[in-house]
């Protein structure tokens, strides 16, 4: 990415430090870089600089997040509830800030695999679970596997995020038509188009 027009009035650090300022991964950095969650540049030794007024940003909305997350406790009425089950903490912090301070009142749960999903679906049914496919142990096909062959996961709304090419899973008995499929990286702007609609519906927004 470039730094803005206004780049002269801002300083940039590299991504450990910027890492080390929001307390994440450099995964995450490079992921929200690649999203435009942070502003960033390159050198011409092919390093990435990343903007510390984009990192105050993101801390600024981490603060009214908390602050909005106290508020929701205090409300009489449920939030949407979705169940992300992924393996990488990059997509998971992509996901977290994807829905800091949302325009709806929306709660994010997460698992880091199929396992801890499943142990999640068993504890409460959430509004709509998003999974990935490609992950170690219990993966995203045997999770769909179960909740297909489960009758009490039947009108459970479920959106597939994969980096795999189609042809690597079009053939699986576990991906079925209903399912909507996100290519990695995910684009927001579609996967919000196509959400809001069900969590209006839950809300009566």
């Amino acid at each position: 990415m470039k730094p803005s027009q206004d780049a002269s009035s801002d300083t940039f650090v590299t991504t450990r430090v910027a890492a080390k300022m929001l307390n994440v991964s450099l995964r995450t950095i490079q992921l929200w870089v690649e999203s435009g969650v942070l502003n960033a540049w390159k050198t011409s030794g092919g390093h990435r600089k990343v903007s510390v007024k984009s990192v105050e940003v993101v801390l600024s909305q981490r603060q009214d997040s908390l602050k909005h997350q106290e508020a929701t406790s205090k409300s009489k009425h449920s939030p949407f509830e979705i169940l992300l089950v992924e393996d990488d903490e990059g997509v998971r912090q992509l996901f977290n800030f994807y829905f800091t301070n949302w325009k709806r009142d929306v709660k994010l749960d997460v698992a880091s695999n199929g396992f801890e999903g499943l142990i999640a679906l068993g504890n409460k049914m959430p509004d709509l679970l998003v999974t990935d496919l490609n992950m170690p142990g219990i993966n995203g096909f045997d999770l769909l596997r179960y909740l297909a062959n489960s009758s009490q996961f039947s009108k459970l709304d479920i959106v597939v995020i994969t980096a795999l090419p189609p042809e690597d899973f079009v053939s699986n008995v576990a991906i079925t038509p209903n399912l909507k499929i996100f290519p990695k990286p995910i684009n927001f702007d579609e996967f919000e188009r196509y959400i809001l609609p069900l969590i209006d519906k839950k809300l009566g927004a």
